[in-house]
């Protein structure tokens, strides 16, 4: 698609106050930038089309892969950020629009919706009730309720404990501490601190750090990174260790993952 249908993020704010019930508009983002936290009257859908983006919404950090999308309910607090050359598209969902998520969510897109995304977001968004664009939008939203929802969060919350753990694991991504030797270096005990952190993100220890781990992944391999070059970067002892933890959340290995991707 001719880069003439992307516009400028100045420029896609001004639909985000239009009547209609949905509006869409692509972007082509030339060097990766951060967009401060903000918030939105409509429901956003941010869709990665090509390259990927990272929401932090609510103490948490989201990734969203190309082919995916992020449902930020409105009037919800999020900053994000795209990578160098990523072409995105921008949906506006009025809020009476009940079906969609309550809250964020990460979205694996169908084939079809994503041309449907694409097609619609080259058509009049000045639309009236009665127009073909007003009834393929209906159809778009419904489809759009329907698709499944991808775990690729990872939670922080204001305690400080967790704060503490996840900005050293945010910086030091192959820190492998076990849990016994976190809690020994908190003064807590392992037991405690399991259910800390089971309370805090719903999820224990070793499942919190491997959402991290996921995250970072498809960062650099969307990045072209190899995948020795990822797994040595998040400290993983072997390749088919690291291979196992991505299949185990993605249900592909990152090969075929990617190989799917291109298909696309």
């Amino acid at each position: 698609m001719s880069l003439d249908h992307y516009l400028s993020w100045g420029d896609l704010q001004n639909y985000e106050y239009m009547p209609q019930p949905l509006v869409a508009k692509l972007e082509a983002v030339k060097n990766s930038h951060e967009l401060p936290v903000h918030t939105h009257p409509k429901g956003q859908l941010i869709v990665a089309l090509h390259g990927y983006v990272t929401c932090e919404v609510e103490n948490t950090i989201w990734m969203v892969p190309t082919n995916s999308a992020i449902w930020i309910p409105a009037q919800t607090k999020h900053s994000n950020r795209a990578s160098d050359k990523a072409k995105l598209a921008h949906l506006f969902v009025q809020d009476t629009v009940t079906d969609m998520p309550e809250k964020p969510a990460v979205l694996s897109l169908s084939l079809l919706v994503r041309e449907m995304i694409l097609h619609f977001a080259q058509l009049n968004q000045h639309y009236q009730p009665d127009d073909f664009e007003q009834q393929l939008a209906e159809v778009l939203i419904k489809l759009l309720t329907q698709m499944p929802v991808q775990k690729l969060n990872f939670i922080q919350t204001k305690h400080t404990v967790i704060e503490t753990i996840a900005n050293r694991l945010i910086a030091q991504p192959d820190n492998r501490a076990t849990l016994r030797q976190w809690a020994q270096h908190l003064t807590m005990g392992e037991r405690t601190l399991a259910r800390l952190i089971k309370k805090e993100t719903g999820m224990t220890f070793g499942q919190w750090r491997a959402q991290l781990h996921l995250i970072i992944a498809l960062q650099k391999l969307e990045d072209k990174h190899s995948v020795q070059a990822v797994s040595d970067s998040l400290g993983y002892e072997s390749v088919s260790a690291f291979i196992t933890m991505f299949k185990k959340a993605l249900g592909k290995s990152p090969k075929q993952y990617f190989t799917d991707l291109d298909k696309a």
